[in-house]
């Protein structure tokens, strides 16, 4: 969720408390009854709201988290092939000596 969006949500959410406000005093509550009773929609709109970010966070499916990962994906798949080109255009000595090379580093 980009901060355009958060901005949008709020402006959004001040529009329904105004217009849950004129409902009620259009159902004939009095204005301060009308305050109070658009005010606990709201608060009960603003609580499931954090409670929904909340649950995003203890889960991990938060925007960056998601974004990380497809820019790894993507990463990791024009690494793998970039490397994957370059030890084929190696000869065949080349590539038996990198081979080896990985071998040795990976047992010491």
């Amino acid at each position: 969720m980009t901060r355009g969006n958060v901005l949008q949500i709020g402006l959004f959410i001040l529009l329904l408390g105004a217009i849950g406000y004129g409902c009620f005093r259009f159902i004939g509550l009095e204005a301060a009854s009308a305050g109070i009773a658009a005010e606990a929609i709201l608060i009960f709109i603003v609580i499931g709201w954090t409670c929904s970010y909340l649950l995003r966070v203890v889960t991990g499916k938060m925007t960056f988290n998601e974004q990380r990962k497809r820019y790894r994906d993507v990463y990791e798949k024009v690494t793998a092939a970039e490397l994957q080109s370059k030890f084929e255009s190696m000869t065949e000595d080349q590539q038996r000596a990198f081979l080896e090379e990985l071998e040795n580093d990976k047992n010491p």
